[in-house]
């Protein structure tokens, strides 16, 4: 008897499938490794954290960088993720002709609650095959800033897990930096 095959759906047959109504306009999915994955809604603590890191990114940027908070990101053929956050670079179009991809992305932020497992499991997997040099995931359960760098292809080589009176900087702008605290407080 022969196992089930899945289907891998590649990023041109996902947007096909919202095209045609597939996919509903207002649905809350993106495309990770192949399978179309459901969003979590999210909550008032995971939206204002991301509203935290766009008010204080937005502070220090003078066009060094352009914010791209919870849209999609291209990794390649089969996976098309949004992330909560990323840090890119800048482009004239400012990204209206194509979606960005892994060599634009300074920082990717995954703030998680609900989606832990998935932001670690198959995220986490993706963007260190990806090459995208740091992640940042913000545990809202347990308090903490969880920082990814090394890249390689089962995920990150480093990992630093900074709590309540730690400060992180990303490797790109060193000269920026966030209070865990301050990002973490309700």
């Amino acid at each position: 008897m022969l196992a089930p095959a899945k289907h891998r759906f590649s990023v041109k047959d996902y947007y096909r499938m919202a095209e045609t109504g597939v996919l509903r306009p207002d649905a809350r999915v993106e495309l990770l490794d192949g399978e179309i994955i459901d969003m979590s809604p999210i909550g008032p603590f995971h939206g204002g954290v991301v509203a935290r890191l766009t008010r204080l990114f937005g502070l220090h940027c003078k066009d060094r960088w352009l914010i791209w908070p919870q849209s999609a990101l291209r990794l390649n053929d089969h996976s098309e993720p949004q992330p909560d956050f990323i840090l890119l670079k800048p482009t004239p179009d400012d990204y209206t002709n194509n979606n960005p991809q892994p060599e634009d992305v300074f920082l990717l932020v995954e703030v998680s609650d609900s989606s832990l497992a998935i932001d670690v499991e198959k995220k986490l997997p993706l963007y260190g095959r990806a090459g995208i040099t740091e992640v940042w995931i913000v545990n809202l359960d347990e308090g903490v800033l969880e920082i990814y760098r090394e890249p390689h292809f089962d995920g990150y080589g480093s990992k630093t897990v900074l709590s309540n009176g730690d400060q992180a900087r990303p490797m790109a702008f060193p000269d920026v930096l966030v209070d865990v605290a301050e990002l973490l407080k309700r």
